[in-house]
């Protein structure tokens, strides 16, 4: 909450679950991750809230299309979809999701230092914490979270072509909460500040961020 510039009134004995590397999970256990948004009521101070990370939908079978499958969509790469148009369009279904580090599939294969699927690390080295543009939506299972994406820059390009998050920089994350659909729109592009890139697997020590 400090990263994002927000003093939360958290009680002193008030503790969250430990972050942790999220990814999709479709149908199976719900895969939750912290995200910060506006309250509901009164002066409307920023909360976080944790989500599970996929906005459900049905797509049909490759066999019969009839049957429709269920999937659960993580990342925003149409916003001017149906699917993602309404909540882009209402700044209450706007939020802003923090990393520290996000991955992309390494072209070469094989495993990492981790003994699972190697990767390529995401960073930003004059960020502790980043911020994705984020959308979500209330489902049947809960609360759900999805974030843009947009071209990569050219870090990101080399090792995954298609397409990076939006990450949103300090200066943009109320005009993302709050701005109008414009305004929101206008910060939906690649990501232009400094980015560091690696192979090993980051760490898992908590950050530290001073108010």
């Amino acid at each position: 909450m400090r990263a994002c510039g927000f003093e939360a009134p958290y009680a002193s004995d008030e503790t969250f679950p430990p972050a942790r590397e999220i990814f999709p999970t479709g149908t199976k256990t719900a895969r939750h991750g912290p995200v910060v948004r506006r309250a509901a009521g009164g002066n409307r101070p920023l909360e976080m809230v944790l989500m599970e990370w996929g906005f459900p939908t049905k797509i049909p079978s490759k066999r019969d299309p009839e049957i429709k499958l269920s999937k659960y969509v993580t990342n925003a790469r149409n916003l001017s979809s149906s699917m993602w148009s309404p909540s882009l369009k209402n700044p209450e279904r706007r939020c802003i999701v923090p990393f520290t580090h996000f991955a992309e599939p390494h072209p070469e294969g094989g495993k990492g230092d981790d003994g699972q699927p190697k990767q390529m690390w995401f960073s930003l080295p004059d960020q502790p914490i980043g911020f994705f543009a984020g959308l979500w939506r209330p489902t049947e299972r809960g609360e759900a979270f999805a974030f843009g994406t947009t071209e990569p820059n050219d870090i990101v390009r080399p090792w995954h072509p298609k397409a990076m998050p939006v990450i949103l920089k300090p200066c943009d994350l109320l005009t993302w909460l709050d701005g109008d659909t414009d305004a929101a729109k206008a910060l939906v592009r690649p990501y232009d500040g400094p980015m560091h890139h690696q192979v090993e697997t980051p760490r898992g020590d908590l950050i530290e961020v001073d108010a």
